[in-house]
């Protein structure tokens, strides 16, 4: 797998569904998919194959301890380093993402924590809802939703 590909990275995942869901869109799409512990589950449950389905075993998995040692090992410029909140000042349409892309999403309960968004405000973007009854969108949706996005010209848009 080439190095200039978007990588979906996931914060301190909590639901196993939705981590399984989103490694099969990795699959789908060729990407590597990063995660950021501690989890809110075990990676060998059941729940996270069966939402993956047979396709778990083919996620380019790689899994850090902290965001300090995914930043200290990958090294990723600012500039490629695209972060998902439901408070985002730009909307996830906004950027002109790049193939070396690292887009990143939050746990489902709580998002991202303060200290990596930190400085990082014109980096955060968000998914627009027009309907202010809703909190948020499912986490699976919205990393879905996002890459295929950033990948638009890639897959032919």
């Amino acid at each position: 797998m080439s190095e200039l590909r978007m990588k979906m990275v996931l914060v301190t995942p909590e639901i196993p569904y939705n981590t399984g869901a989103i490694g099969r869109t990795c699959v789908a799409l060729d990407l590597e998919l990063i995660l950021i512990k501690p989890y809110g589950f075990s990676l060998d449950e059941k729940s996270v194959r069966r939402a993956g389905t047979d396709y778990w075993k083919h996620v380019n998995l790689t899994e850090y301890d902290s965001w300090q040692s995914f930043l200290g090992d990958r090294k990723p410029s600012r500039d490629d380093l695209y972060f998902f909140e439901e408070h985002g000042a730009q909307t996830f349409y906004t950027p002109d993402y790049q193939q070396n892309s690292y887009l990143v999403f939050g746990c489902e309960s709580a998002g991202l924590p303060p200290a990596i968004l930190d400085g990082m405000n014109d980096r955060v973007f968000n998914l627009p809802m027009l309907d202010t009854r809703v909190r948020s969108l499912n986490l699976a949706n919205v990393a879905t939703a996002v890459v295929y996005q950033a990948m638009r010209t890639q897959l032919g848009g």
